[in-house]
């Protein structure tokens, strides 16, 4: 066992699944997907902490943990089709391939739109669709509804335009507050009706867009719980 994979398992073993994340699957995808071909060269010594790690254009990996609770929330399997706001370094987008059917990610920042993109082809994922836009608009061009929806910068609001966008029994997972702290909040339809829950208090990057924030600031790190 190489030692980076050592790492990955004592980081699923100790931060995620001793702190109360039981989807097998989710821990299994976790064990798979190497974090630190995610993480720049000179921050990969971080890349199984449990922590955050820049990675660029005011932007990070989200800690372990959050990575993990995150997907969890969206109760996966091979059939769904999953949306994801925010791409970032693509590796959430790749615990989400492993788990589900296919993967439209969009990011706002098209350098990261294309380092993802190359990164998550070499890995050899190919159920992931990368795309360059502004997120918060969501997968308005897509004739499809989504199974899941997962944003992972902070909404100053409810998104209802990606509620809209469910499929029936979907769920939508995003840290919903102002930019300094947020709450994580899951929003599943169900029967008609949009049934809300707190999962957890956060600290995210803000969404920036048309449904987002005007700008960002550049020293923000996300994907922490407090």
């Amino acid at each position: 066992m190489c030692g980076f994979e050592v790492l990955r398992n004592k980081m699923v073993d100790e931060q995620i699944a001793a702190r109360g994340i039981t989807d097998e699957a989710v821990l299994e995808a976790l064990r798979r997907v190497p974090r630190h071909e995610f993480v720049p060269k000179e921050a990969v010594d971080l890349a199984y902490k449990d922590c955050p790690v820049a990675i660029g254009e005011g932007q990070t990996i989200s800690q372990p943990f959050m990575v993990a609770l995150m997907t969890q929330c969206l109760g996966l399997n091979k059939s769904k089709r999953v949306l994801e706001i925010g791409t970032g370094s693509g590796y959430q987008t790749a615990i989400l391939a492993e788990l589900c059917y296919e993967v439209c990610s969009i990011e706002r920042i098209k350098a990261l739109a294309d380092a993802a993109r190359q990164r998550l082809g070499k890995l050899n994922y190919t159920n992931v669709k990368i795309f360059h836009g502004d997120g918060s608009l969501g997968g308005a061009e897509s004739p499809q509804l989504f199974d899941a929806i997962m944003v992972t910068a902070a909404s100053p609001g409810r998104l209802e335009h990606l509620i809209i966008e469910l499929a029936p029994e979907g769920r939508l997972v995003v840290p919903i507050g102002d930019r300094a702290s947020q709450t994580l909040k899951l929003f599943t339809k169900s029967q008609g009706r949009i049934l809300e829950e707190s999962v957890c208090s956060c600290a995210f990057v803000p969404l920036i867009g048309e449904y987002g924030w005007p700008s960002a600031p550049t020293n923000n790190f996300s994907g922490g719980t407090h």
